[in-house]
This record gives structure tokens, sequence and C-alpha cells, in this order.
């Protein structure tokens, strides 16, 4: 049996509001942008500061939490796993997306 682990815990800022939508199946579906910020002192003595904005995607009862619950700036913990989805486009042009599946979202108390 192969062993393997595939785990995200993220604490960060809404970038938009949370865009909930229904699948072609039926099953609600929510996205969002979640941006996180990493700061250090440089060896010149610099503070420095970069930015990165997660993909992160629920399903059913937690993309309704999302729709209703989560607002653009709200900070949250997002749980989940890394996924790679690819598709071709109608010209024919193949793309990937990196997204974080989301399997527990918090939102967290203003800082």
């Amino acid at each position: 049996m192969r062993q393997s682990l595939n785990k995200v815990l993220l604490i960060g800022r809404i970038d938009a509001e949370p865009v909930v939508r229904l699948s072609p199946a039926g099953r609600s579906v929510a996205s969002f942008g979640l941006q996180t910020w990493h700061s250090w002192i440089g060896p010149d003595g610099d503070q420095h500061e970069e930015h990165d904005v997660f993909n992160v995607v629920a399903w059913d009862h937690l993309a309704e939490f999302c729709g209703t619950r989560l607002a653009a700036g709200e900070q949250v913990y997002v749980e989940g796993r890394l996924r790679t989805r690819r598709w071709v486009d109608e010209q024919g042009r193949q793309h990937e997306r990196t997204e974080v599946l989301a399997q527990e979202i918090m939102s967290l108390p203003a800082a």
C-alpha cells in the first residue's frame, strides 16, 4: 500500500466575495481567493513582505456556509487538500489550475 499526505492548513483573508453556483449535477460549489502574507528581515536588515493568493473551492454544505457567512476581507482558517484540475477550452488551449479543496473553513475573530 502506498502512503502519501496531501494536507493544507491556511489562515488568511478572503480577497473578494465568495462565488456560489450549482454544478451541472446540482451540487453547491463555492470559490474564493485567500490571501496570505509572509514577512522576514533580509541580510540587508530591511523588512520584506510577500503575499500569495490561493484558490479555494468548497462543496455542498460548506459551499452554502461560504455564501451566507463569509465576506471579502474576513480572516478565515481553511483546511483541505491540494488538487490540480486540467482542461481544454473551446479553442483547444490546455489549462491547469491548482486549488485548495476545502474540507473545513472557520471564520476567525477580527484582530
